[in-house]
């Protein structure tokens, strides 16, 4: 027990009160100087002018006893600890919400994946719904890559554009890259042209990157000629 504090609590309560030393004694019925005791430590009140100052104070014995206010104490507690349940709540809502953007994410890039390998397989290399649907495909997986980027906790919208927009890029550059390959070793018409234009013996392409003329059309000696 640390009767200098409580004697500091017990001068707390009767300046709250507003009361001097004397004022009190004379209420208690007690010496000035008794009072000065108690509230330097050096005396403590008998009990049952411990049970009057409770009363009086309107506070509950074990607060004088211990020296500080229980209440006070225990509504600081009880707001750390809503505090820290609702930061507990927001960061399982924000884990939640991460979790969600994860999924769709990977549900938008695996199924523009799909798309593009079916577009590539099912419609012939002369159609360009081949295309059409690749880029389609490619849309899906850079959105599913920018949903992707929340669930690795990169929240900012720029960064997150930078790296859909990055991936949109480098996937569109591969299927030129396949494309081309296509054409230089398989003979095959490209399929991510811009624009086509027809001759009296061939078929003109261009595309981003180069332009094909091919020859010999639907015949067994077709061939092609890059500028």
């Amino acid at each position: 027990m640390d009767q200098v504090k409580i004697g500091g609590f017990l001068r707390i309560l009767r300046k709250e009160k507003g009361l001097t030393q004397e004022q009190l004694a004379e209420k208690f019925n007690v010496a000035g100087r008794t009072i000065s005791r108690w509230e330097t430590g050096s005396n403590m009140p008998d009990l049952s002018i411990l049970v009057e100052l409770a009363d009086f104070y309107d506070v509950d014995i074990r607060e004088i006893i211990d020296g500080e206010r229980k209440s006070e104490k225990m509504d600081s507690e009880v707001k750390d600890t809503l505090v820290k349940v609702a930061e507990y709540g927001d960061v399982g809502k924000k884990n939640e919400k991460r979790k969600f953007h994860q999924i769709i994410g990977g549900i938008l890039a695996v199924f523009g994946l799909f798309i593009i390998i079916s577009a590539l397989a099912i419609f012939p290399t002369d159609s360009s719904w081949g295309s059409i649907y690749s880029l389609i495909g490619c849309v899906m997986i850079s959105s599913g890559i920018f949903k992707l980027c929340t669930a690795l906790k990169i929240t900012k919208i720029i960064p997150r554009l930078v790296c859909s927009i990055a991936c949109f890029i480098i996937i569109f550059l591969c299927l030129c890259g396949l494309d081309y390959l296509g054409v230089k070793n398989f003979n095959q018409p490209p399929r991510f042209c811009y624009e086509k234009s027809y001759g009296s013996d061939c078929v003109e392409y261009k595309t981003i990157f180069y332009s094909v003329t091919r020859y010999n059309v639907d015949t067994e000696n077709e061939y092609y000629v890059f500028d």
